[in-house]
């Protein structure tokens, strides 16, 4: 009797010790830490024993849960980056982990926005609503998945296409002093991919809202924005957010290029991204090194540099061509930073105040530019025309500096700055009118085969516009006719300059007039 007794107990015991522990919450170890300085851009934590470097934390403060980035790892304490206004954060606040590194939303809903380093909307639209993300910080492909750079990424800019081409997968930086139309060759380059099949995305590191706001406008007007993403860390937000934006805008496009896409990115600019991360590595008390930059500023942008390229078709196909742009004070483009970005890049663009203020624009350097990729990158088409192009301008940049110490020149050299002279302002452009190949092979055929001699400089203009207006009416004659993935024969070349002679007939017969 009494042992059915302290059975029933037991298990009535058993019952409610079970129905207890369903109904009891979910209980977790949760590991916290408390701040215990706050400076401009970061903090100190006390505490998060086993917090790991790069991993995504929250200040739990008043108003809000403000995100920060683990930084430094000291012995009893954390530097954490903050990626909000540090003026939310007071010491004594509770600092709890989360376990993941840093991501970045990706995606095709992306597309059209203008995001933060985080993937917090600018625009004033809704909050992009995405199932996928990734590291802001990920690992450069290996080199054996890695195709050869051999595919054009048209810029429509003459003087870019015509004597530094760029490839997909490139990396090709443009530097020069500030207000000197860097920007602009990047979106016109942007504007140029609207039929190329290729997502843009334009990163803008400690610029100005008005500046980026420019930017958006001018892709916007031209229907760019369709096809890209703008990534924005203006100099008003914190310094955390700008050193960790060129790595997420890279996250993002590195997503469309696993998808077998074609990506371009501008990096606008790496020179206030260096100065961020010099501001937060002195801060946290990382030793200074030449400049007051920190030993590893080289490494910061080599691993971001280095996850542009092109992929194998095996491992996606896709390709990440990075544009890089730089700044320079005083023409010093043996500075630290711009030295370092020339050694890592497989090429520069050099834009020259002196070409600027003699309004030849884009004012791009030929003798201080390079493109380390060459004719691989350019279709065989192209190729053919401007085979003497480049060493012809060059010749002619030498020769017209020294020809101003002399009043008597011979004929030949007389001839070669004429030439030069014509070329030069042949390869003149303004901006937001990026042109079609064709375009722009039959007027380089045209000055380099010499129908365009006879005229002056001061009707180069008209030339170009007459050039230009005959090649749109037969546009799709000479698309049909002319294969511009091939070598030019002949046959096809001669077409070519009967066409531009008949495009100039008007112009040249009004000169002749002129002259009798």
């Amino acid at each position: 009797m009494t042992d059915r007794i302290l059975d029933s107990v037991l298990k009535k015991t058993r019952n409610r010790l079970g129905q207890a522990i369903q109904r009891s919450p979910d209980l977790r170890l949760r590991e916290y830490g408390v701040v215990t300085s706050v400076g401009e851009g970061f903090i100190r934590v006390h505490g998060l024993p086993h917090v790991g470097t790069d991993e995504l934390v929250y200040i739990d403060t008043r108003e809000r849960r403000v995100p920060g980035l683990v930084y430094n790892l000291d012995a009893g304490e954390a530097g954490i980056i903050l990626l909000d206004e540090e003026q939310y954060v007071e010491a004594g606040d509770e600092v709890h982990r989360t376990s993941d590194i840093l991501s970045v939303p990706v995606g095709d809903q992306l597309l059209g926005r203008v995001v933060d380093s985080i993937g917090r909307p600018l625009d004033g639209k809704k909050p992009v609503a995405t199932n996928e993300t990734l590291p802001v910080e990920r690992p450069a492909p290996p080199i054996m998945h890695r195709s050869p750079v051999e595919t054009p990424l048209q810029t429509g800019i003459k003087v870019i296409d015509a004597l530094f081409p760029i490839g997909r997968g490139q990396r090709e930086l443009i530097v020069g002093d500030r207000q000197i139309g860097k920007t602009a060759i990047a979106v016109d380059t942007m504007i140029n991919q609207h039929d190329k099949d290729v997502i843009c995305i334009y990163c803008g590191i400690g610029k100005q809202k008005a500046a980026v706001a420019r930017v958006i406008a001018d892709l916007q007007e031209h229907g760019a924005m369709d096809y890209s993403i703008v990534v924005s860390a203006g100099s008003e937000d914190p310094v955390g957010l700008q050193y960790i934006a060129p790595y997420a805008a890279t996250s993002i496009g590195e997503y469309f290029m696993e998808q077998e896409k074609d990506v371009l990115i501008i990096y606008d600019d790496l020179t206030w991204h260096a100065r961020a991360y010099r501001e937060l590595a002195l801060l946290l008390r990382r030793p200074p090194g030449r400049e007051a930059y920190p030993g590893d500023i080289f490494y910061i942008h080599s691993r971001l540099l280095e996850r542009s390229t092109r992929l194998k078709e095996e491992y996606g196909g896709g390709s990440l061509t990075a544009l890089p742009i730089v700044e320079t004070q005083a023409q010093n483009i043996s500075a630290f930073i711009p030295t370092n970005l020339i050694s890592i890049t497989d090429g520069q663009l050099y834009l020259s105040p002196e070409l600027f203020q003699k309004d030849v624009m884009p004012a791009i350097d030929a003798e201080k530019s390079v493109s380390r990729v060459g004719g691989a990158a350019q279709r065989p088409a192209y190729r053919s025309v401007t085979k003497k192009l480049r060493l012809a301008y060059a010749q002619f940049e030498e020769l017209e500096a020294f020809s101003r110490f002399s009043s008597r020149l011979d004929e030949d050299t007389r001839k070669t700055i004429e030439r030069g002279r014509l070329i030069r302002e042949s390869l003149k452009q303004p901006q937001f009118e990026p042109l079609d190949i064709g375009e722009q092979i039959l007027l380089l055929l045209a000055v380099t085969s010499g129908v365009m001699d006879d005229l002056p400089l001061a009707r180069l203009e008209e030339a170009k516009r007459q050039i230009r207006e005959i090649y749109q009416e037969h546009s799709d004659e000479l698309d049909q006719k002319i294969d511009w993935q091939e070598d030019i024969t002949e046959e096809e070349r001669t077409y070519l300059l009967d066409l531009a002679e008949t495009a100039l007939e008007s112009l040249k017969e009004e000169q002749e007039y002129a002259e009798t």
